[in-house]
Protein backbone atom coordinates (compact mmCIF):
# COMPACT_ATOMS: atom_id res chain seq x y z
CA UNK A 1 0.00 0.00 0.00
CA UNK A 2 2.82 2.40 1.11
CA UNK A 3 5.31 1.66 -1.65
CA UNK A 4 4.39 4.15 -4.40
CA UNK A 5 3.11 7.37 -2.35
CA UNK A 6 6.42 9.37 -2.34
CA UNK A 7 6.12 9.76 -6.16
CA UNK A 8 2.20 11.25 -5.77
CA UNK A 9 2.27 15.01 -6.00
CA UNK A 10 -1.41 16.21 -5.75
CA UNK A 11 -2.67 15.76 -2.53
CA UNK A 12 -6.81 16.70 -1.45
CA UNK A 13 -8.50 16.94 2.08
CA UNK A 14 -10.28 14.02 0.83
CA UNK A 15 -9.74 11.55 3.66
CA UNK A 16 -10.68 14.56 6.32
CA UNK A 17 -13.75 15.72 4.69
CA UNK A 18 -14.85 11.88 4.32
CA UNK A 19 -14.36 11.08 8.29
CA UNK A 20 -16.23 14.54 8.99
CA UNK A 21 -19.27 14.16 6.86
CA UNK A 22 -19.51 10.46 8.27
CA UNK A 23 -19.28 10.78 11.65
CA UNK A 24 -22.35 11.18 12.85
CA UNK A 25 -23.54 7.85 11.02
CA UNK A 26 -20.26 6.23 12.48
CA UNK A 27 -21.34 7.24 15.93
CA UNK A 28 -24.93 6.56 15.25
CA UNK A 29 -23.68 2.57 14.87
CA UNK A 30 -21.27 2.78 17.52
CA UNK A 31 -23.91 3.63 19.92
CA UNK A 32 -25.91 0.18 19.58
CA UNK A 33 -27.00 -1.49 22.59
CA UNK A 34 -25.14 -4.22 21.48
CA UNK A 35 -21.66 -2.28 21.17
CA UNK A 36 -22.04 -0.92 24.40
CA UNK A 37 -22.74 -4.31 26.11
CA UNK A 38 -19.55 -5.27 24.80
CA UNK A 39 -17.49 -2.41 25.62
CA UNK A 40 -18.89 -2.83 28.89
CA UNK A 41 -18.25 -6.48 29.60
CA UNK A 42 -21.90 -7.44 29.51
CA UNK A 43 -21.40 -9.66 26.51
CA UNK A 44 -20.37 -14.11 26.94
CA UNK A 45 -18.62 -15.56 24.59
CA UNK A 46 -21.37 -16.89 22.89
CA UNK A 47 -22.23 -13.09 22.32
CA UNK A 48 -19.33 -12.40 20.61
CA UNK A 49 -19.11 -15.41 18.54
CA UNK A 50 -22.71 -14.30 17.29
CA UNK A 51 -20.95 -10.95 16.18
CA UNK A 52 -18.12 -12.90 14.72
CA UNK A 53 -20.00 -15.61 12.60
CA UNK A 54 -22.12 -12.15 10.95
CA UNK A 55 -18.75 -10.69 10.19
CA UNK A 56 -17.77 -13.75 8.62
CA UNK A 57 -20.58 -14.05 6.09
CA UNK A 58 -19.98 -9.91 5.30
CA UNK A 59 -15.90 -10.53 5.25
CA UNK A 60 -16.30 -13.59 2.64
CA UNK A 61 -18.32 -11.07 0.19
CA UNK A 62 -15.95 -7.80 0.39
CA UNK A 63 -12.54 -10.03 0.53
CA UNK A 64 -14.25 -12.50 -2.90
CA UNK A 65 -14.66 -8.21 -4.04
CA UNK A 66 -10.86 -7.60 -3.25
CA UNK A 67 -9.41 -9.92 -5.47
CA UNK A 68 -11.37 -8.90 -8.32
CA UNK A 69 -10.53 -5.28 -8.04
CA UNK A 70 -6.62 -5.81 -7.02
CA UNK A 71 -6.33 -5.18 -10.97
CA UNK A 72 -8.24 -2.02 -10.78
CA UNK A 73 -6.19 1.31 -11.19
CA UNK A 74 -8.51 3.12 -8.49
CA UNK A 75 -9.24 0.59 -5.88
CA UNK A 76 -6.28 -1.94 -6.54
CA UNK A 77 -3.87 0.16 -4.46
CA UNK A 78 -6.24 0.08 -1.26
CA UNK A 79 -6.42 -3.73 -1.18
CA UNK A 80 -3.82 -5.19 1.36
CA UNK A 81 -3.25 -9.02 2.63
CA UNK A 82 -2.53 -7.71 5.78
CA UNK A 83 -6.07 -6.31 5.86
CA UNK A 84 -7.60 -9.29 5.04
CA UNK A 85 -9.68 -10.91 8.33
CA UNK A 86 -11.20 -14.27 6.75
CA UNK A 87 -8.85 -16.65 7.92
CA UNK A 88 -8.82 -14.67 11.63
CA UNK A 89 -12.85 -14.91 11.89
CA UNK A 90 -12.39 -18.66 11.21
CA UNK A 91 -9.67 -19.02 13.84
CA UNK A 92 -12.14 -17.51 16.12
CA UNK A 93 -15.14 -19.63 15.38
CA UNK A 94 -12.99 -22.81 15.19
CA UNK A 95 -11.99 -21.61 18.99
CA UNK A 96 -15.52 -20.63 20.18
CA UNK A 97 -17.61 -22.97 18.12
CA UNK A 98 -14.89 -25.81 17.66
CA UNK A 99 -14.54 -27.85 14.76
CA UNK A 100 -17.88 -28.03 13.39
CA UNK A 101 -18.81 -24.30 13.77
CA UNK A 102 -19.52 -23.96 9.76
CA UNK A 103 -22.30 -25.51 10.77
CA UNK A 104 -23.43 -24.32 13.34
CA UNK A 105 -23.63 -19.98 12.13
CA UNK A 106 -26.27 -18.81 9.61
CA UNK A 107 -26.57 -15.29 8.30
CA UNK A 108 -29.11 -12.81 10.27
CA UNK A 109 -31.62 -11.50 8.09
CA UNK A 110 -30.00 -8.06 8.23
CA UNK A 111 -26.57 -9.32 7.31
CA UNK A 112 -28.12 -10.96 4.59
CA UNK A 113 -28.77 -7.18 3.45
CA UNK A 114 -26.06 -5.87 4.13
CA UNK A 115 -24.00 -8.93 2.09
CA UNK A 116 -26.54 -8.37 -0.75
CA UNK A 117 -25.33 -4.99 -1.08
CA UNK A 118 -21.76 -5.44 -0.94
CA UNK A 119 -22.45 -7.82 -3.60
CA UNK A 120 -24.58 -5.56 -5.46
CA UNK A 121 -21.64 -2.73 -5.78
CA UNK A 122 -18.21 -4.03 -4.31
CA UNK A 123 -17.58 -6.34 -7.63
CA UNK A 124 -17.41 -3.23 -9.94
CA UNK A 125 -17.59 0.10 -8.67
CA UNK A 126 -14.48 0.52 -7.52
CA UNK A 127 -15.59 3.68 -5.64
CA UNK A 128 -18.27 1.65 -3.56
CA UNK A 129 -15.65 -1.01 -3.48
CA UNK A 130 -13.36 1.55 -1.32
CA UNK A 131 -16.30 3.12 0.45
CA UNK A 132 -17.24 -0.48 2.38
CA UNK A 133 -13.34 -1.70 1.99
CA UNK A 134 -12.79 2.14 4.45
CA UNK A 135 -15.97 1.38 6.79
CA UNK A 136 -14.94 -2.22 7.60
CA UNK A 137 -11.21 -2.36 7.82
CA UNK A 138 -10.14 1.65 9.22
CA UNK A 139 -13.04 0.63 12.02
CA UNK A 140 -11.45 -2.47 13.00
CA UNK A 141 -7.90 -1.34 13.30
CA UNK A 142 -9.34 1.80 15.09
CA UNK A 143 -11.50 -0.34 17.86
CA UNK A 144 -9.96 -3.30 17.85
CA UNK A 145 -7.79 -3.14 20.24
CA UNK A 146 -10.39 -1.31 22.96
CA UNK A 147 -12.87 -4.10 21.98
CA UNK A 148 -10.18 -6.88 22.91
CA UNK A 149 -8.82 -4.94 26.16
CA UNK A 150 -12.97 -4.83 27.01
CA UNK A 151 -13.44 -8.54 25.82
CA UNK A 152 -10.17 -9.78 27.84
CA UNK A 153 -11.23 -8.35 30.98
CA UNK A 154 -15.23 -10.18 30.67
CA UNK A 155 -14.61 -13.20 29.32
CA UNK A 156 -12.13 -14.71 31.37
CA UNK A 157 -10.68 -16.84 29.18
CA UNK A 158 -7.42 -18.97 30.01
CA UNK A 159 -5.51 -18.22 26.90
CA UNK A 160 -4.95 -15.47 24.64
CA UNK A 161 -7.26 -17.23 21.90
CA UNK A 162 -9.95 -16.29 20.05
CA UNK A 163 -9.12 -12.42 18.95
CA UNK A 164 -7.03 -13.28 15.98
CA UNK A 165 -9.77 -10.82 14.23
CA UNK A 166 -8.91 -7.78 16.48
CA UNK A 167 -4.87 -8.85 16.43
CA UNK A 168 -3.41 -7.56 12.82
CA UNK A 169 -0.19 -9.11 13.56
CA UNK A 170 1.04 -7.97 10.19
CA UNK A 171 0.74 -4.58 11.13
CA UNK A 172 2.62 -3.95 14.14
CA UNK A 173 2.37 0.23 13.42
CA UNK A 174 -1.19 1.15 13.27
CA UNK A 175 -1.80 4.88 13.48
CA UNK A 176 1.25 4.67 10.04
CA UNK A 177 -0.87 2.24 8.44
CA UNK A 178 -3.74 4.40 8.34
CA UNK A 179 -1.83 7.01 7.53
CA UNK A 180 -1.20 5.48 4.41
CA UNK A 181 -4.67 4.34 3.82
CA UNK A 182 -5.85 7.99 4.46
CA UNK A 183 -2.99 8.94 2.02
CA UNK A 184 -4.14 6.99 -0.78
CA UNK A 185 -7.71 8.37 -0.06
CA UNK A 186 -5.75 11.82 -1.10
CA UNK A 187 -3.55 10.77 -3.81
CA UNK A 188 -6.44 8.56 -5.73
CA UNK A 189 -7.64 11.65 -8.08
CA UNK A 190 -11.20 11.10 -7.43
CA UNK A 191 -13.73 13.56 -9.11
CA UNK A 192 -16.05 15.40 -6.50
CA UNK A 193 -19.17 13.12 -8.01
CA UNK A 194 -17.09 10.44 -6.92
CA UNK A 195 -16.06 11.37 -3.86
CA UNK A 196 -19.94 12.22 -2.70
CA UNK A 197 -20.47 8.62 -3.85
CA UNK A 198 -17.90 7.24 -1.44
CA UNK A 199 -19.35 9.74 1.63
CA UNK A 200 -23.00 8.40 0.30
CA UNK A 201 -22.04 4.61 0.93
CA UNK A 202 -19.97 5.32 3.62
CA UNK A 203 -23.31 6.47 5.22
CA UNK A 204 -25.14 3.47 4.12
CA UNK A 205 -21.90 0.93 5.05
CA UNK A 206 -22.73 2.11 8.38
CA UNK A 207 -26.19 1.80 8.54
CA UNK A 208 -26.30 -1.93 6.95
CA UNK A 209 -23.73 -2.32 10.03
CA UNK A 210 -25.95 -0.87 12.47
CA UNK A 211 -28.26 -2.83 11.62
CA UNK A 212 -26.74 -5.78 12.26
CA UNK A 213 -25.74 -4.77 15.65
CA UNK A 214 -29.82 -4.35 16.34
CA UNK A 215 -30.27 -7.56 15.55
CA UNK A 216 -27.30 -9.29 17.43
CA UNK A 217 -28.72 -6.98 20.31
CA UNK A 218 -32.58 -8.22 19.98
CA UNK A 219 -31.24 -11.90 19.93
CA UNK A 220 -29.11 -12.18 23.09
CA UNK A 221 -31.50 -10.22 24.97
CA UNK A 222 -31.88 -10.57 28.08
CA UNK A 223 -28.19 -11.71 28.76
CA UNK A 224 -27.46 -7.43 27.82
CA UNK A 225 -29.18 -6.26 30.42
CA UNK A 226 -31.27 -3.10 30.54
CA UNK A 227 -30.58 0.10 31.86
CA UNK A 228 -31.78 0.53 35.56
CA UNK A 229 -34.32 3.84 35.20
Amino acid sequence: MEGDMAEVQVRTGFAQRLRALTRAAHEEAESRPFVRALLAGRVEADGFAALLAQHYFAYRVLEDAADRMRSDLIAGPFVSDRLHRLSALESDLHYYLGPDWRGLIRPSAATEVYCARLREVCFDRPECFVAHHYTRYLGDLSGGQVLRAALSRSLGLVDDGGFAFLTFEEIPNRPRFKDAYRTLLDTAGWDGAAENRIIAEVRHAFALNAAVLDELGRRLVPPIPRPRR
